[in-house]
This record gives C-alpha cells, sequence and structure tokens, in this order.
C-alpha cells in the first residue's frame, strides 16, 4: 500500500520511512542521533545580555567555572591587498636586487601572486644572461612547471628550432616568461597576476641589458610594449621596449604554442624570424 493511501494515524516508523524514500529523501543530517520519543532537555536559564566592557553576569546558583571571563576580542584580520599594492611591493623587492641570483631569490620567495600557490615550481629563466637576444613568454606551461625551466615542453622544442634556423640556441639567447608560475589549466593570466610579475621581469631585462627582445604572445607584448591589438596584427612589425630612459628594440612574435595549432601561420612566423636575424646582423651582434 502506498502511504499517500494510509488512512490508520499517526503513520508508523515503517511508513514515515517509505514516504520519505518517495520524496527522494536519501540521508539523515546530524552529528549526534536525536531521541524524538524523550522529552527535550530543559532549557538552560536565559543569560542576561553583557554590556560591552563588562564582564558578564554570573547566573545566580550557577558554578562559577561555568561562568568564564568574556575572551579578549580577537585581532581583526587584515584586509587583503589591492592590485596596486601587490604591485608596489613587488617593485619596492625587485628594486632591492643588484644581481640576477638576488632577483631569482626575490621571485622565488615573493608571495604576492596566488598563482604560486598551486604551482609546483618557480620558472624563471633559461640560457645565456649576457646574450644579446631575449625572448620573452607569457606563462609556464605543464612541462614548464614540471621542470622549473620555461620554453622545455613542445611549443619550447619549435621554439629551439626555430631559433637554431637563424643560428641561435641557449649560447646567445635568453629566455623568460611575464609570468613565473603556471596558472591552472594553462589559462590566460589575469591582470592581477600580470601586475604581480611584471616588477621583475622589468628588472631582470635591466639586469640582462638585451639588445633585441622579441616578445612571443599576445600578453607579453601587451605587457612589456603597451600594444592594444591583436598578436596577428602587431608581429612582423618592430616597436621599442622604453623603460627608464632605455629604449630596445623589440619584435612581437607569434607563440610557439600558437604554431602548433595554427601550423599554417608557420610562413609568418619565419619572415619574422628572419626579421630578428636581421636586426641582430645589423647590431653586429
Amino acid at each position: 500500500m502506498n502511504v499517500t493511501e494510509a488512512t490508520d494515524f499517526p503513520p508508523s516508523l515503517l511508513e514515515i520511512a517509505l514516504f520519505y524514500a518517495e520524496a527522494g529523501v536519501d540521508e539523515a543530517i546530524g552529528d549526534q542521533p536525536v531521541d524524538r520519543t524523550q522529552a527535550p532537555p530543559a532549557r538552560e536559564a536565559a543569560r542576561p545580555a553583557a554590556v560591552p566592557g563588562q564582564a558578564a553576569a554570573p547566573i545566580p546558583g550557577g558554578n562559577p567555572s561555568a561562568n568564564p571571563p568574556p575572551r579578549a576580542p580577537a585581532a581583526s584580520a587584515p584586509a587583503l591587498l589591492s592590485a596596486s599594492d601587490v604591485e608596489s611591493a613587488a617593485r619596492r623587492a625587485a628594486r632591492a636586487c643588484q644581481t640576477i641570483p638576488e632577483l631569482e631569490a626575490a621571485i622565488k620567495s615573493f608571495e604576492g601572486c596566488g598563482l604560486k600557490a598551486t604551482a609546483t615550481n618557480t620558472v624563471i629563466a633559461r640560457g645565456n644572461p649576457q646574450a644579446p637576444l631575449m625572448i620573452i613568454g607569457e606563462a609556464p606551461g605543464r612541462d614548464e612547471d614540471a621542470q622549473g625551466l620555461p620554453f622545455v615542453g613542445e611549443s619550447g622544442q619549435l621554439l629551439d628550432r626555430m631559433l637554431k634556423a637563424i643560428g641561435r640556441d641557449e649560447q646567445n639567447t635568453y629566455i623568460s616568461n611575464i609570468i613565473f608560475w603556471r596558472p591552472p589549466g594553462n589559462r590566460d593570466p589575469s591582470t592581477e597576476e600580470i601586475l604581480a610579475c611584471k616588477p621583475f621581469i622589468e628588472r631582470l631585462i635591466e639586469l640582462v641589458q638585451p639588445k633585441v627582445i622579441a616578445c612571443a604572445g599576445k600578453h607579453a607584448a601587451a605587457t612589456l610594449l603597451g600594444t592594444t591589438q591583436g598578436i596577428t596584427r602587431t608581429r612582423g612589425r618592430w616597436h621599442e621596449y622604453q623603460r627608464e630612459g632605455i629604449g630596445i628594440p623589440a619584435m612581437p612574435l607569434l607563440h610557439p604554442a600558437y604554431l602548433l595549432r595554427q601550423p599554417g601561420v608557420k610562413r609568418e612566423a619565419w619572415h619574422d624570424m628572419l626579421e630578428l636575424a636581421a636586426k641582430l646582423e645589423q647590431l653586429g651582434l
């Protein structure tokens, strides 16, 4: 018999259980079982409201140990830093570094970028820091996060082949990213994450003093060159990286990962690599 057809009241426990089962209830919530057949416990005498700054009055006849003195107010948690505050902290930390090893240590100890909490390694650079050519990408991927080095996965191997085609390798190229920790799922870095890392990559450029910069990908080009157009519009044309009185020729490049997804644009990428080679030759590098 369906419990909805029952005529005997009150319903039995079995009928109640069947009703709840038909209604889709499959879990009882509660830390402790409650015996509903017992009378509810007597309520504790109402405690008079405490006046701020005064001790609570004890309950008459109550146990003194049951009336502990009020606790001191908990200290309020510090307010979260804004993106501009984080950027300022990063800039102070970066400016204090006079060598690349000091800067690397500062980046590894920096806690202002939330990506650090989910990353395996801090990924900074590979290659020769005295090289005339500096290539700056966007952010580490899975392989880079695992190995702690930039551009070592499939797209990095393609980049190495592209560099080799114009006579460049780790001996005469320095490779880094604008972000030093892998975004989960290889998503695009957020504006806040870019701002947190930007002072460090700018300081790294100052310490390396490259003669030519190649920005691989839209985020690298937008962050370092201030470009607002897409990478397909800005690639292949020379820009200038400007920072505190210095100007360095800079070329936006299609990111190697993009070339793996869109092999039909490798012709344009090869044109850009030839432009890089010509600029380096023109500068006698």
